[in-house]
């Protein structure tokens, strides 16, 4: 690659697992595993747990009872322990809502509340460990925030907000400088978990990918080189008529970083970040979003761009299908959400076409739930950038081979006419999950496209939208009964090589779907 190219391009060229490198590329891993919970010496806790209760969400219970269980739901359903598993040594090691690559949970979740009838004014960070929140900080810090975030439309009339943010060395300690495309994917996840969770409990989060980082760090008193923010979510209470707010637009874009020079491997990511940051406080314009393509129907549905990969020849399979039911209330999606677990090993057994269009119809035609109350156009950074691909191993009812998702014309378009079990295996890292796998998900984008349109912060609004992608992947497998596992680490060139795309066509995260092997 040529050094005239982003820093993007140049981390992400970096940062390629191949057969020749993979075994530099995983190094030793330095010390104990991090802690994955955060601390405080000073503050305040608020407890939680006992609005888990569901007498706090009956008629009988007091409105103040109602309002805590409200917060209490959409925050463990966000990024709450879902489990405790017991090691031969050391301390247990806990399961969240939303997965994380290795079990290392770089994110860390805060509120921000602007005077809150449950929370006053100040900061707080969601102690997961705990089910609480711990008040760390006791002022007005609103007016910064919305300084910070460009005067974002949704906090002029929202209480709440909430900051992801992540901690470096939690996932780098394993990953190297590949850890920043898992971090960005486990924030992701989270971001799916926040959309639906607020579904449960008439939340509606806005993202915010455009702001100040500095100013947001400093607004929660971090410190920069060891965690950072990566996306904030003005947090509106659909139960109050003002802040049934308008859909935004949510990405910003910053800087592209040319003439990139030599950097060691230990400054690849650290540089990457930097370069993602937005810092000049510009005249900045937020814009209400366009209606979504998924949304278009009849007459205006012809005027929506066509899908890529539109081969004359290629063989088009029909997605449409029955949307999943979430049961009264969507009581069946939070049981999903709590009881999800990434699968460790699949039998090899088929899956059936329904199944697979079913999982396809929940992640990208969210507009076919809205009468259970479902969201008909949560935010995303930009999905016009990433596409889907299905290699299909054992699908009953689908030729094998790979196939472009066209999630407009709901419609898979075979560009590959081969059966690729064993290459998937292989490109997996060797990992039987992509061998005994049904189906495997892909998800690309042209990076140079996406760096031209955004800059390098590109790069996090591709991570992060395809971990949320991912995470409702993730769901509608287990409401089916199907295994399903995120894959972080793979052979980038030959993922291409299997797909039969361009090579500038940047793989960003891999979806395992297949039958649970009885024995895992």
């Amino acid at each position: 690659m040529s050094y005239q190219d982003s820093i993007a391009e140049h981390f992400h060229d970096r940062t390629k697992y191949s057969p020749d490198t993979i075994a530099t590329a995983a190094g030793a891993m330095q010390g104990p595993q991090p802690e994955p919970f955060k601390t405080y010496q000073l503050g305040t806790e608020i407890d939680l747990k006992p609005f888990l209760d569901e007498s706090k969400v009956s008629a009988q219970a007091s409105q103040t009872d109602r309002a805590w269980a409200r917060l209490s739901h959409f925050l463990i359903n966000v990024y709450g322990l879902t489990a405790q598993v017991k090691t031969l040594s050391g301390p247990a090691f806990y399961l969240r809502a939303a997965p994380s690559a290795g079990g290392l949970y770089p994110t860390e979740l805060y509120l921000v509340s602007r005077g809150h009838s449950l929370l006053p004014a100040g900061l707080y960070n969601y102690q997961a460990r705990t089910h609480s929140l711990w008040r760390f900080w006791d002022d007005h810090v609103w007016p910064a925030l919305q300084i910070g975030c460009f005067w974002h439309p949704a906090l002029e009339h929202t209480q709440l907000a909430v900051v992801l943010t992540t901690v470096f060395y939690r996932s780098a300690w394993r990953y190297q400088a590949r850890a920043y495309r898992r971090i960005c994917l486990d924030a992701g996840h989270a971001l799916g978990n926040l959309e639906l969770a607020g579904n449960l409990v008439d939340y509606r989060p806005h993202l915010i990918g455009g702001f100040i980082d500095s100013a947001i760090n400093q607004l929660l008193y971090l410190d920069e080189t060891a965690e950072s923010t990566l996306v904030v979510a003005a947090l509106a209470d659909l139960l109050q008529v003002d802040q049934n707010l308008p859909r935004l637009n949510t990405a910003q874009r910053a800087p592209r970083q040319t003439k990139v020079s030599r950097m060691a491997d230990d400054e690849l990511l650290s540089s990457l970040h930097q370069a993602t940051r937005i810092e000049q406080d510009e005249d900045f314009r937020w814009q209400t979003r366009a209606r979504s393509a998924a949304e278009s129907v009849g007459p205006e549905a012809v005027t929506q761009p066509d899908d890529k990969y539109n081969f004359p020849f290629g063989v088009k399979v029909s997605t449409v299908t029955s949307p999943i039911h979430w049961d009264d209330r969507l009581q069946g999606l939070e049981k999903t959400i709590l009881r999800r677990r990434s699968t460790r090993q699949f039998s090899g057994a088929s899956l059936t076409l329904d199944e697979l269009n079913t999982v396809l119809d929940f992640v990208y035609q969210p507009h076919h739930y809205v009468e259970q109350g479902l969201d008909s156009d949560p935010d995303y950074f930009d999905l016009s950038l990433i596409q889907t691909f299905v290699a299909a191993s054992g699908v009953d009812g689908l030729e094998a081979g790979c196939y472009y998702y066209a999630p407009q014309r709901q419609e898979l378009r075979q560009i590959r006419f081969k059966n690729f079990r064993q290459e998937l295996g292989y490109l997996c890292l060797g990992q039987s999950l992509g061998h005994d796998a049904g189906a495997v998900i892909f998800h690309t984008a042209d990076l140079k496209a996406a760096i031209a349109h955004y800059g390098d912060r590109a790069y996090r609004y591709l991570h992060l939208d395809a971990g949320h992608l991912g995470q409702r992947i993730n769901l509608a497998a287990i409401r089916l009964g199907l295994g399903v596992s995120g894959i972080g680490g793979f052979f980038d060139d030959q993922v291409n090589d299997v797909l039969g795309i361009p090579a500038d066509e940047a793989v960003l995260y891999i979806t395992t779907l297949g039958r649970p092997a009885l024995s895992q």
